[in-house]
């Protein structure tokens, strides 16, 4: 149940309302972004809530049970408040929302409506609409470990303790050549063996891309030449002599943390569980009787 204070009550029981949608969006970053529909700025808890972005309310979907409710919120491609960069970037990915509605004539008279998080972005040649789903998003998330075979850690965070500063891990490079939008040749990385960096990543140091990072698909050699290519297409073009720093990726699986990261005491899975080929496992004569894993 919403608390409404008595002087927004009474200006609603009035008839003649003037009221607003507001919306206090806090990204992952910590940048914190206040918009409105009103035609002019608005001002509480410290946040200005700004006309310009021309955000606008279009729909609410509503349930009784737990499925997850949502809003959509439209708006125009600002070049100083959202661009279409951040979007594609996913800066704005599951940004905290809280949705006000506030009597414009005196911005103490307000209430919470809602708190969210930004889902589905869609975005059109100057405006984009944007999802804001409601808390009970966060039921439908897998909490906690599964049994599986390969290992659920990330590479390089506290519970897999492998050092990804270390030089055999990690090397800078430059690109040479564009093969295509998502592959190019570089320098830098003739030292590793083809396959090292593949389901790493590039941190870009220079070009369009500086500050960005990127996941590599595939890291291939052919004829003394190092070609790199990208997950997805890059934000950004990329050009010769864009600058870069890769790291070494993995597999999940324990031949790989053993052999390439000599990591298996920390390995985060559960190899010798059997798995689904083992309903189909029969008996034999010969074979299977050693007591080995199967």
């Amino acid at each position: 149940m919403k608390s409404i204070s008595p002087e927004l009550q009474a200006h609603l029981d009035d008839g003649t309302t003037t009221l607003a949608w507001c919306w206090r969006i806090t990204r992952a970053d910590g940048e914190v972004f206040g918009f409105t529909d009103h035609d002019r700025t608005l001002s509480f808890d410290g946040v200005d809530f700004e006309p310009e972005s021309g955000f606008t309310a279009a729909e609410i979907r509503s349930a009784s049970d737990l499925a997850v409710d949502a809003q959509d919120a439209e708006g125009a491609l600002s070049s100083d408040r959202i661009t279409e960069t951040d979007i594609i970037d996913g800066r704005w990915d599951n940004a905290e929302v809280e949705v006000w509605r506030v009597n414009w004539q005196d911005v103490s008279q307000r209430v919470l409506m809602r708190r969210g998080a930004i889902g589905q972005i869609r975005r059109g040649r100057v405006a984009f609409t944007a999802e804001v789903r409601s808390l009970s998003h966060v039921l439908n998330q897998t909490v906690g470990r599964t049994y599986q075979a390969t290992c659920d850690a990330a590479l390089g965070d506290a519970r897999c303790k492998v050092d990804l500063e270390d030089p055999a891990f990690k090397s800078a490079g430059s690109v040479t050549g564009i093969l295509r939008e998502r592959s190019f040749s570089v320098y830098g990385l003739e030292a590793f063996e083809a396959g090292w960096f593949a389901l790493g990543y590039v941190e870009w140091t220079s070009g369009a891309n500086a500050g960005r990072s990127a996941e590599i698909a595939a890291h291939e050699i052919a004829d003394g030449v190092v070609t790199i290519t990208l997950l997805e297409p890059p934000v950004r073009q990329v050009s010769v002599g864009d600058a870069f720093v890769a790291r070494a990726g993995c597999d999940k699986r324990i031949e790989t943390c053993r052999a390439k990261f000599a990591n298996a005491a920390n390995f985060r899975g559960f190899p010798h569980i059997p798995g689904q080929d083992a309903v189909m496992r029969y008996a034999t004569r010969d074979g299977g009787h050693t007591g080995e894993v199967l």
